[in-house]
């Protein structure tokens, strides 16, 4: 084995372990998928992410979603090995939050919590939500690129990364979202579908024999298999088509083996919510070739390795964009005065100088007509504004109505993009 593999094998087996003994720890969790899944967060986060754990906020940084939520060690083993920052400077998730997973207090709740721990985008438990939300971050993305973006100026070029399980396939939010996502044609969203076919239950054959491909096809998606989560360079394959063919959404479906590495457990249900136990966790770790009796272990080289790749890429990606905005204040002030309103979350000059009042009457007006009089007010201030209504515009009157407010279309993108779906771009002030 090359050097370079062994580092990332070494790498893989830290995530899948500091997983396992999480779980064991906490005597509560979802030790299984970490361990399926823990090749493709690595090759995905060490090889491709734009992301800057010195500065998990950057604007233009890629989104990265865990939709299974209750594999949130997959997602906090890697926010402390490539050394994620809080606010304070401080690191985001130390080994001793992962030790104090699932207690109360903690920055390493049962699922991850957006706010609490950063690098988290978003709250996600509730199979689906994830998928749906990711959508709107797609959506918006597309949205700051046509608004902000000008010659020699690309502000916004960031793609949105969904992890997801057979959990969130069966969920009616899912489908909606996906339906849409390829109505719009949003070439930026990447969502990786963990296809390990096992639930709490037992096997998935008991409720749900969907043919997912052809369903996403349907809806507009392009597809893509990798046969083994283990095979990292297929899966990198599947990212690197999808970086240089951004016309429609991608869905990667990745055969996996929940519980890989435990030798009575593995693909079984037994591995979905619940510790492996002292003697399955040390089999697991014999074939890994780990060392069986150690806990919460990292192998020395382990962090430097992610420093110097995803640390030292994602620094100079964030540096680039930062000479870049520097360029842009000079050159179009304007809208670089919306950007900061926007990351500070403050409200335009003038927001409610034109808000109506409303006298009392004894016949009264319908809420959702004043409602639209108030919207059409502030709306001219917001240029970032977003509203929608699901198709019943005409019902709940939340239509947009002033010039040049717009829609957002596949291919087209104009002032206001679609309310519910749409997460703010800027994560944190």
């Amino acid at each position: 084995m090359r050097d370079g593999q062994a580092m990332d094998r070494r790498c893989i087996d830290t995530i899948r372990t500091l997983s396992m003994d999480a779980v064991q720890q906490a005597a509560s969790g979802h030790p299984g998928t970490p361990m399926a899944l823990a090749p493709v967060i690595y090759t995905l986060w060490s090889r491709f992410l734009r992301f800057d754990p010195a500065d998990p906020i950057w604007p233009n940084r890629d989104r990265f979603v865990l939709s299974n939520g209750h594999a949130s060690m997959l997602l906090y083993a890697m926010l402390h090995l490539t050394g994620v920052k809080d606010a304070g400077g401080g690191s985001a998730v130390s080994l001793g939050d992962i030790k104090r997973f699932r207690e109360i207090g903690s920055k390493c709740p049962g699922h991850p919590e957006y706010g609490l721990t950063c690098g988290v985008e978003m709250t996600t438990g509730p199979l689906g939500q994830g998928c749906a939300a990711s959508v709107g971050m797609a959506i918006a993305e597309r949205w700051l690129a046509q608004h902000f973006n000008r010659p020699d100026f690309t502000m916004f070029d960031h793609d949105v990364y969904a992890m997801c399980g057979d959990g969130d396939m069966m969920e009616g939010v899912t489908s909606e979202a996906a339906s849409l996502a390829g109505h719009l044609m949003l070439g930026n969203l990447c969502w990786i579908y963990d296809s390990n076919r096992i639930t709490i239950e037992g096997h998935t054959d008991l409720a749900f024999s969907d043919d997912v491909a052809a369903r996403f096809l349907a809806y507009g998606w392009n597809v893509q298999r990798v046969g083994d989560a283990n095979d990292t360079e297929r899966f990198a394959q599947a990212i690197e088509s999808f970086r240089h063919a951004h016309d429609v959404p991608l869905l990667i479906i990745v055969e996996s083996h929940i519980g890989y590495g435990a030798p009575h457990k593995h693909d079984t249900s037994a591995a979905h919510g619940e510790p492996l136990g002292v003697e399955e966790i040390r089999l697991a770790k014999r074939s890994y070739g780990w060392p069986e009796e150690a806990k919460f272990f990292v192998p020395d080289g382990v962090r430097e390795h992610f420093q110097t790749g995803i640390g030292q890429r994602g620094q100079q990606l964030r540096a680039s964009w930062l000479a870049l905005l520097g360029a842009y204040c000079s050159k179009h002030p304007d809208l670089a005065g919306q950007l900061e309103q926007m990351q500070k979350r403050e409200p335009p000059k003038g927001w409610d100088t034109d808000v109506p009042s409303f006298a009392a009457d004894a016949k009264g007006l319908a809420s959702r007509d004043s409602s639209a009089k108030v919207l059409n007010a502030i709306a001219p201030y917001y240029p970032w504004l977003i509203g929608g209504s699901a198709d019943l515009a005409p019902s709940t009157k939340t239509r947009l109505t002033f010039e040049p407010a717009g829609d957002f279309e596949a291919g087209k993108v104009d002032v206001i993009c679609i309310l519910g779906f749409g997460n703010t771009p800027w994560a944190r002030s």
